[in-house]
């Protein structure tokens, strides 16, 4: 029970994050895409080098 309202108020904080400051969760969004390319650059690298 307290799973399924600790997830609605994550997507109502979500929601009111997007709609009340959209510059800034676009560049949070941007920053996680970032890390996360940044993490497949590295792991395809050490993949290449095992070989």
């Amino acid at each position: 029970m307290v799973k399924k309202y600790g997830r609605y108020v994550a997507i109502a904080f979500v929601a009111f994050y997007l709609l009340s400051q959209p510059a800034n969760a676009a560049n949070v969004v941007d920053n996680a895409f970032g890390a996360l390319a940044d993490a497949g650059d590295s792991l395809a690298q050490f993949v290449n080098n095992l070989g």
